[in-house]
């Protein structure tokens, strides 16, 4: 099976390269035949969950870089 790879773009969306079942809290599934998909992180988008451009419209500033959570707990 191809491996799945999430790339979070500078206060842009999520890239999504590889096999990804979306589906909505309704159960309902999105059909996607794209390689890469971009999922929307501002939450403004019209064509949600998929990214449409509007973060660099609306000056989008995503929050400081994740805490690598799970690699500081394995240094206690």
């Amino acid at each position: 099976m191809a491996e799945t790879v999430i790339t979070v773009r500078e206060n842009g969306p999520y890239l999504v390269k590889g096999p990804v079942e979306i589906t909505d809290p309704d159960g309902k599934k999105f059909h996607v035949e794209r390689e890469v998909v971009a999922l929307c992180r501002c939450g403004a988008s019209i064509n949600k969950p998929f990214c449409d451009g509007t973060h660099s419209k609306i000056g989008f500033e995503a929050a400081t870089r994740a805490v690598q959570a799970a690699e500081a707990e394995g240094e206690k």
